[in-house]
C-alpha cells in the first residue's frame, strides 16, 4: 500500500475540484417556490459556509457537508484534511462542532479496502481533536476515491457569525497562508521536492478551533473560510452579500514558501482558471506589471484554508488577544469601504 498514490487516480485535488462560482450559481437557480421556516437563519439564500437553524431563544444548530477527491497521496494524512476541510464550516460560523458522519467513495476494483481504513483512521484523529465522533457514514463503490464528512454543530445565537453581515471600516484578516493548490499541483506534476512536501499538509491538518472564540466577540462583523473559490472568491462573497468594496494589500497577504518558485514552473491548478473566469471581470489590480502572478496566488484554490475575518477597528485589541492564543502572528491584510464601482481593488 505504500507505493499507491492516491491523487493519481482522481482528476481533481482537494477543494481545487469544487464546481466554479459561475457555473454553481446556473446549477443553484431555481423556480420552485418554497417559504423557509423563520427559524433556519441560514439557508440558501446566502452563500455561507453551512446551514443554521434557530433551536431556542438561545442556541442554533449548524449543519454541514463537505468532500472531495484525494489532494495527498497518503490515505491518512488524506483523511485527517478532509476531515479538518469539512469541520472548519462550523468554525467558520461561529460554532462548535458536536459529531461527523463520514462520505466515502471508493474504487473498490483499484485500490485496496485497508487503505479506505486509513482513510477513515485519519479522520478519526482529527475528529477526536475537534472533540467529536466520526458517528457513522455511508460508502459507494465509486470511479474516484472521495471523502468527506457531514458536521453538525451548535453556536450560540449571540454568537452566530455570517459572510454577509460586514460593515465598512472592517479591517481583514486571514488566519492561514495561501498557496495550498499551487503546492498540492506541484506535487501531481511530480516536481515538488521532496524537502517540501510537508508544507502544504501540515497546514491543511491544522483545525481552525479558532472560529469559535472569534465567535464571542461582537467587534467580528463576519467570518468566512477560505477554500476551493481562492481568497478573492470568499472576499468577493462576503463584500457582495455585505453590500460592500474592499482593498487589498498583496504584500501584506500571507503565503506559504517556496509558492512563488513552484509558480514560476506554471504549476498552478485547473480551478484556478475557473474562479478567475468567474469574478475576475470583478477584480482590479493596481500593479498591472504583477497582476498575472497576483491573481494565481489569490485565486489559487484552497483546502482547508484559513478564516476571512472582517472585524471593525475597536475589536483590533480583543482580537490579536485571540490570536496569540492561537500562537498567531497576524496584520490586516486589507479593509472593507463602503460600495463602489470596484468590488475588490488589489494594491
Amino acid at each position: 500500500m505504500e507505493n499507491i498514490k492516491l491523487t493519481q487516480y482522481s482528476h481533481g485535488a482537494g477543494c481545487g475540484c469544487k464546481i466554479s462560482p459561475q457555473i454553481l450559481d446556473t446549477i443553484l437557480k431555481s423556480n420552485t417556490h418554497y417559504v423557509a421556516p423563520p427559524q433556519l437563519l441560514v439557508g440558501n439564500a446566502s452563500k455561507d459556509d453551512a446551514a443554521v437553524y434557530e433551536l431556542d431563544s438561545e442556541n442554533c444548530i449548524i449543519s454541514t457537508t463537505d468532500f472531495f477527491m484525494p489532494i495527498v497521496d497518503d490515505a491518512y494524512d488524506f483523511g485527517r484534511i478532509a476531515s479538518a476541510n469539512a469541520i472548519s464550516d462550523i468554525y467558520a460560523m461561529g460554532g462548535t462542532p458536536l459529531m461527523a458522519i463520514a462520505i466515502l467513495g471508493w474504487t473498490i476494483d483499484k485500490l485496496p479496502p485497508e487503505l479506505a481504513a486509513r482513510v477513515l483512521e485519519g479522520s478519526r484523529f482529527t475528529c477526536s481533536e475537534a472533540g467529536i465522533p466520526l458517528a457513522g457514514g455511508h460508502s459507494i463503490d465509486c470511479p474516484e476515491p472521495i471523502f468527506g464528512l457531514a458536521v453538525t454543530g451548535i453556536v450560540p445565537k449571540a454568537n452566530l457569525k455570517r459572510n454577509d453581515t460586514a460593515t465598512a471600516g472592517c479591517l481583514l484578516y486571514l488566519t492561514k497562508p495561501l498557496g495550498v493548490g499551487i503546492l498540492s499541483t506541484a506535487q501531481k506534476k511530480d516536481i515538488l521536492k521532496p524537502e517540501h512536501a510537508h508544507i502544504a499538509p501540515q497546514q491543511m491538518m491544522k483545525l481552525n478551533k479558532i472560529g469559535a472564540d472569534l465567535g464571542k466577540l461582537s467587534s467580528v462583523k463576519a467570518l468566512t473560510d477560505v477554500t476551493g473559490f481562492g481568497l478573492l472568491g470568499h472576499l468577493r462573497e462576503m463584500c457582495e452579500g455585505s453590500g460592500l468594496s474592499a482593498e487589498i494589500d498583496f504584500q501584506s497577504i500571507p503565503i506559504l514558501p517556496f509558492v512563488a518558485d513552484y509558480l514560476a514552473q506554471k504549476s498552478f491548478p485547473g480551478g484556478t482558471v475557473r474562479n478567475w473566469n468567474s469574478y475576475g471581470h470583478l477584480i482590479h489590480f493596481e500593479n498591472e506589471a504583477e497582476a498575472l502572478h497576483q491573481r494565481h496566488i489569490l485565486a489559487d484554490p484552497q483546502t482547508s484554508g484559513g478564516l476571512l475575518i472582517a472585524v471593525e477597528p475597536s475589536g483590533e485589541t480583543a482580537v490579536k488577544e485571540i490570536f496569540e492564543k492561537y500562537d498567531l502572528d497576524l496584520k490586516p491584510i486589507g479593509r472593507l469601504l463602503p460600495k463602489n464601482e470596484r468590488l475588490v481593488v488589489v494594491k
